[in-house]
């Protein structure tokens, strides 16, 4: 109980009884905690329902027969469908409110993640997944422009709580996934991930509908010497997509190629491979549950810096370190230092340009994700993949120099 308790608290903030005499601080008022409960769902059900997609993927490949190269092919619908749509969906949230787009790419994804399992060829596949592809760009942009007014409003850096959903609801469909794989075929399960996704995004979506959006003052850009106040606006915006470019590429690169380097490299047996991403995705988790404690007492900066240079230390150790137990500690650095990077970095360009700050730099976020893999790949090809990792290291190092030279660029918190 005590562990769920401080689950809870790091997600949602302080829920326990007020004592008589004791004050607690304000939170917003009860409209805005329901919004927190609410957008905290849908992040959660994200990450639930594509890793529900992902764990049955194998069986998917199979069903369809697609060889190893024409899934690629297939999967790359996914991707396009995704960075596709995140732009168009900044402009969506302009003209409808986030809120209401936020339900609808919910009602679309749970929807389109039942359709993958209904093919029967490759081609049929990728056309499928350009629809739930762009669901999840969709849904992603919208969550995260309605977090960024929320964050606002509450006036507590709380970005990193709703991350920390997503990776808790990531961990949670990937452990069900796994347990009913034996038990379940892929249409049934992703069958019952659907109804499990319109019940969620039912309950959840009544409260977002209900109210809207708070509407809260943005920072603005400081003058610039030439008078280009909104250009520079915009720089801002696209260096903020960079430092999420260079920390998603470190995670796209460790969840492909992370358990091979341990397997490979270090020798080790394909059960203690395959725990590698475990401990970075659960040391990510854990510095996403911690995040708001850490920005409320380090500020915005501090906060980048310290985690783009611990994760650019972790990942050379991880990445360079000659026995196992020193690269999953590598990992696990790294991860806790990429933990709050992404987060951060979608608020503030949501707090400089909105809905479509939030959309240029998920946009740039998923690219770094989608191109890490087959850049790691390429560079271990020429030269070694210890190497080609260390790439991770040294872009976690280019977004702390980033974080720290515009620090006085906008205004905001520390």
């Amino acid at each position: 109980m005590p562990t769920l308790n401080k689950i809870r608290t790091a997600l949602l903030g302080d829920t326990r009884t007020v004592l008589p005499g004791e004050r607690r601080p304000d939170r917003g008022g009860p409209a805005l905690r329901r919004l927190r409960i609410a957008l905290t769902l849908f992040f959660a059900l994200d990450g639930f329902l594509f890793a529900g997609w992902v764990v049955r993927i194998p069986a998917i490949k199979e069903q369809t027969g697609a060889s190893a190269g024409a899934l690629g092919l297939a999967l790359l619908g996914l991707s396009a469908g995704a960075v596709a749509t995140m732009v168009l969906t900044g402009r969506l949230c302009r003209r409808f409110g986030s809120h209401l787009v936020t339900v609808v790419a919910g009602v679309l994804m749970s929807a389109g993640i039942a359709l993958p399992p209904l093919t029967h060829s490759a081609t049929a596949l990728g056309l499928v997944l350009l629809v739930f592809g762009a669901a999840y760009g969709g849904i992603n942009v919208a969550m995260n422009s309605a977090a960024v007014d929320l964050v606002a409003a509450l006036r507590r850096p709380v970005m990193p709580s709703f991350h920390a959903a997503f990776s808790l609801g990531g961990m949670l469909g990937a452990g069900l996934g796994g347990l009913v794989a034996g038990h379940l075929s892929p249409t049934r399960h992703l069958l019952l991930l659907t109804l499990a996704g319109l019940a969620v995004t039912a309950a959840a979506g009544r409260t977002l509908l209900a109210h809207p959006a708070p509407q809260a003052e943005r920072p603005v850009p400081a003058p610039a010497a030439d008078g280009g106040g909104p250009r520079r606006g915009n720089r801002t915006v696209a260096l903020f997509g960079v430092i999420a470019l260079c920390t998603a590429y470190g995670e796209g690169a460790l969840a492909d190629w992370g358990a091979l380097h341990l397997q490979q490299d270090l020798g080790v047996h394909a059960g203690v491979a395959a725990a590698g991403y475990s401990v970075f995705a659960l040391a990510m988790t854990l510095g996403r549950l911690s995040g708001t404690f850490l920005l409320e007492r380090l500020g915005q900066t501090t906060a980048l810096v310290a985690g783009g240079a611990a994760a650019a230390g972790g990942m050379l150790l991880g990445a360079l370190a000659p026995t196992v137990w020193a690269a999953l500690a590598g990992f696990a650095v790294t991860g806790l230092g990429l933990a709050n990077i992404f987060p951060v970095a979608v608020g503030r360009a949501g707090e400089l340009g909105g809905p479509g700050g939030v959309a240029a730099a998920s946009t740039f976020g998923y690219g770094g994700m989608l191109i890490g893999p087959p850049v790691i790949g390429l560079l271990a090809d020429a030269s070694s993949l210890p190497v080609a990792l260390t790439t991770v290291a040294g872009l976690a190092a280019v977004a702390a120099a980033i974080a720290y030279a515009t620090r006085r660029t906008v205004s905001g918190p520390r």
